[in-house]
């Protein structure tokens, strides 16, 4: 004969399960995401020479001694793509996710099980205009992409958004 409290054991283990479940997703996620950001404030140039700077992707190659070639046909805005091959790597296509002209543009790049974003804003302040740059990998094989390549973009940020900067006094 079963025991009147039966049930309630049976519903213990099914809350259990679902609570190891949520954890297992929550610690999936912390590990399948990562980002990194670098900002630095400058008075030596405007948003419109950075926009302007970037816009033209197939002349990167002249200020980013990392890129081999970068070709786009169309404009440089939203929905667009272009083809980027870095100095000993293969040719990749970026997606333009979002432009803002003058502010911000999102990009992302596919690799297998894995998404890498890359985030440039030019924000006006007291202090001259803010260059952000934000890389997130996100995906199940994030941890090798970052490893492989995020890491080591991130780490030359300092050295490539003053290269940047000097390329776009020019314009």
């Amino acid at each position: 004969m079963l025991h009147p409290t039966w049930f309630l054991q049976r519903d213990e283990k099914i809350i259990a399960n679902i609570i190891s479940v949520l954890i297992i997703f929550a610690i999936i996620k912390l590990i399948v995401m990562w980002t990194r950001s670098y900002s630095v404030t400058t008075r030596e140039v405007t948003k419109e020479q950075m926009w302007n700077l970037f816009a033209d992707v197939n002349n990167w190659h002249t200020w980013d001694d990392g890129i081999e070639q970068a070709a786009i046909t169309g404009p440089f805005e939203q929905g667009n793509h272009f083809m980027l091959q870095p100095k000993g790597g293969p040719k990749l296509k970026v997606s333009l996710l979002k432009t803002v002209k003058n502010s911000l543009f999102l990009d992302v790049t596919h690799f297998p099980l894995a998404k890498m974003y890359d985030e440039h804003s030019f924000e006006e302040t007291a202090g001259g205009l803010k260059i952000t740059n934000t890389i997130t990998v996100k995906g199940l094989l994030s941890f090798v992409w970052v490893k492989l390549v995020a890491q080591n973009i991130v780490s030359a940020l300092p050295k490539d958004i003053e290269k940047q900067i000097q390329a776009a006094k020019s314009l």
